[in-house]
Parts: C-alpha cells; sequence; structure tokens
C-alpha cells in the first residue's frame, strides 16, 4: 500500500492494515532501522519506539530489527520488494491517480493480480502457498485493533499536574516533582509510573485549562508538597501589594488553588528576571 509518509503513525497503520490483510499475527516482524520503529539501532538490544512496542504488545508479535547495513537478515524481503517493483510500481508508471484512496484501491487489484499468478517452477500460486503454509499458524487477532498511541516523558509539576498539548491533567499529588510516562490516544490520556497505571482522563483541547480528578488533591487541599496559597501570596507581598493582588486573584479565580500554581509561579520568577520594581509595576 501507499502511505503520504514514513512518520509514526502512518508506519503503525500500515502494521495494524497488514495484520488485518493477513486475518492474523505472525510471531515475528522484522522491520529496517527506520526511526519510527527503532530508537536507537544495536546489534543485540536495539531501543524500540515505545508506540511500537505498545503496538507489537497489543498483537502479541516479537520485533526483530535487522543488523545496521546487513540486507541478507531480510533476504526474503529483498526479493519480495524487487518483485513488487517489477509487477506494481512498473504497472503504475504511466498511471496517474488524484488520491491516496485511488492509488491505494489500483495497488490493491495489482497485488491481488500478483498473488493469484502461477509459479513458473513451482505448482499454484503465492496465495496458495500462503494459505497452506503460512496461514495455519497465524496467531489470531486480538478481539480489537489496536488504537494509535503515542508516549511522552512529562514531570509532575506542583499542582500535581502534568501538561500534554497545552491542558493540564491530574496525578496523584505524591508524585510532585516526579517523572511520569504519558500514554496519549485520540481520546484518553494516561499516566504511568514505575510501569503501573496512576490516572486516566478523556483527551480535552482545552488549552489552559484543568481536568482534576478529586482523589487525586491533598487532603482538605491544602498543601501540594512544600507550596501553599500561603506561600505563594507571602512571596508576592515581598514585591509589592499590587503584586501580591494580582496572586490571591489569580488564586482565587480557579476551583482549586492549586491549579493557579503555575501561573502563580510563572508571574513571581519574572522578578528574578526583570526586577521587582517592573513585576510591580506591571500587576498595578
Amino acid at each position: 500500500e501507499a502511505t503520504w509518509s514514513q512518520k509514526l503513525p502512518d508506519w503503525i497503520g500500515s502494521h495494524i492494515r497488514a495484520f488485518q490483510y493477513l486475518n492474523g499475527v505472525p510471531e515475528l516482524v522484522v522491520p529496517d532501522n527506520l526511526r519510527s520503529g527503532v530508537t536507537k539501532a544495536h546489534r543485540y538490544e536495539p531501543d524500540l519506539n515505545p508506540t511500537y512496542q505498545d503496538m507489537a504488545a497489543h498483537y502479541g508479535v516479537g520485533v526483530v530489527p535487522t543488523r545496521a547495513r546487513k540486507p541478507r537478515d531480510k533476504a526474503k524481503v529483498e526479493g519480495g520488494v524487487l518483485i513488487v517493483e517489477r509487477w506494481i510500481l512498473a504497472a503504475l508508471r504511466h498511471r496517474q491517480h488524484f488520491s491516496l484512496g485511488q492509488l491505494n484501491a489500483t495497488i490493491r487489484e495489482l497485488l491481488e493480480r500478483l498473488n493469484s499468478r502461477p509459479f513458473r517452477k513451482l505448482p499454484g500460486c503465492r496465495r496458495d502457498h500462503f494459505e497452506q503454509l503460512d496461514k495455519p499458524v497465524l496467531q489470531p487477532l486480538p478481539a480489537e485493533p489496536y488504537v494509535y498511541a503515542e508516549w511522552k516523558k512529562a514531570r509532575v509539576h506542583i499542582d500535581y499536574h502534568v501538561a500534554i498539548d497545552g491542558h493540564y491533567y491530574s496525578v496523584p499529588y505524591t508524585l510532585i516533582k516526579k517523572e511520569v510516562e504519558v500514554r496519549i490516544t485520540h481520546n484518553t490520556i494516561e499516566c504511568f509510573y514505575r510501569g503501573n497505571r496512576i490516572a486516566s482522563h478523556r483527551r480535552s483541547d482545552q488549552k489552559g485549562r484543568h481536568s482534576t480528578i478529586a482523589a487525586h488533591m491533598p487532603e482538605s487541599h491544602r498543601q501540594a508538597g512544600e507550596w501553599t496559597p500561603e506561600r505563594l501570596t507571602a512571596w508576592a507581598a515581598k514585591t509589592g501589594p499590587a503584586t501580591e493582588k494580582l496572586i490571591r486573584t489569580a488564586l482565587g479565580a480557579r476551583k482549586h488553588p492549586q491549579q493557579a500554581y503555575r501561573s502563580c509561579l510563572g508571574i513571581l520568577r519574572l522578578g528574578q528576571s526583570y526586577g521587582e520594581s517592573r513585576l510591580e509595576a506591571a500587576c498595578q
């Protein structure tokens, strides 16, 4: 099939559609060391992209990347590429398509023709050999296809939230200043710490807003590690009354004061860069 790119969404999507086309899952896949699949190539212990590893775990398939610059590690694939170039790409060289879907429909027709074409020196065709040899030993597809997800690492802020695409999602306040792994899908945000899921949220596109679960908050909303509303207002008062008033206003504008901690710290740290007198004047 054709895709727009070799970036991660297309790379994962191609795997999903390949497994669906085969109606089963092989024991292993042997990719090249492209960046979407292999973060760091290594002869013995390559680092896989977390999303690629997540997809492989969902389908129960092992990933064994080839060694760098060793085409013999996948000689059968190289031969298959040559066949596809002759019987599919060459057939397309004088044809014009106006959408990716139209192109893939043509490729599918040529692929079926290629798979049904009789061998010259063996009985049957590629589809016959697949049905007889490969299909009986494929693992069954899982009940649900893999849902594309990206992974990133995030540091938990003093307001016990992590920032993903400008929106803030809560995690248990005991993880303040700890690094967590975040799994991002189209609909959900999941946070993991040391391999355990510690939070799950519906994904939001509202930038600057918070998704907070009450159970993640400190008791009585009075503490968040070493930071409190009182400490922030006391810090602001050292700069001046206008700064203190602005910080109190910011803290009072949120449902939970902890949701304003990031903004307050951002304001107060301006004094370190531009001087307290300019900060006080700006707050005034």
